[in-house]
């Protein structure tokens, strides 16, 4: 069963700041739960900004928006950096594809939350060869609170949570959605990595 964590006081000198993850698999819902998270904080009449790697242009340009098409209006950013800046004032973050910035932004998680916002990030949890997808293991180290989400297995129906990459591309990032990518359970994973 996932508790929420709590949204808190809209007061902020009795805000503390904490950090969140979501990961998983590609199509398990990740950006989905980031989205449902930000939409709770401003019904709770919170601050929200959002920020997304100015690299993914997948689905829209500024847009953070999910395999469902549920969006939320973001800032895209060059630099993990920049997001120190840009957050200003607001109560909550949000970090969606959080495995395109490089390990600075654990820095930035770290700085934002100890000024007291509530930090939310998105992302894989693992690369098309089944290795830890950087900065993640970092940024689940230091979190408070860590949700892995599943999502089905294309082959067998199982839970997945791996990301299985269909072309023959050696590159770490590939941006695609289901024309490169499947999600596999493990099994299913390794049969076809061969």
């Amino acid at each position: 069963m996932f508790i929420e964590p709590f949204i808190g006081s809209n007061n902020k000198k009795d805000r503390k700041g904490h950090i969140e993850v979501v990961c998983g698999s590609m199509f398990s819902g990740k950006t989905e739960e980031l989205i449902r998270r930000l939409n709770r904080a401003l019904i709770a009449k919170q601050k929200v900004e959002i920020f997304k790697p100015a690299i993914d242009k997948r689905y829209h340009e500024f847009d953070v928006v999910s395999h469902n098409e549920n969006a939320i209006r973001s800032t895209p950013v060059q630099f993990a950096e920049d997001i120190i800046l840009l957050a200003g004032d607001c109560d909550v973050v949000g970090i969606d594809e959080v495995q395109f910035f490089d390990n600075r932004i654990v820095e930035v998680a770290n700085i934002l939350a100890n000024s007291g916002k509530r930090v939310i990030l998105a992302g894989l949890d693992m690369d098309f060869e089944g290795k830890a997808f950087d900065p993640m293991p970092q940024l689940l180290s230091i979190a408070e609170y860590v949700t892995k989400v599943h999502a089905i297995c294309m082959k067998c129906g199982d839970l997945a949570s791996y990301s299985f990459r269909l072309s023959d591309a050696k590159e770490k990032v590939v941006l695609g959605e289901k024309e490169s990518y499947e999600a596999r359970c493990r099994k299913c994973f390794y049969e076809d990595k061969k």
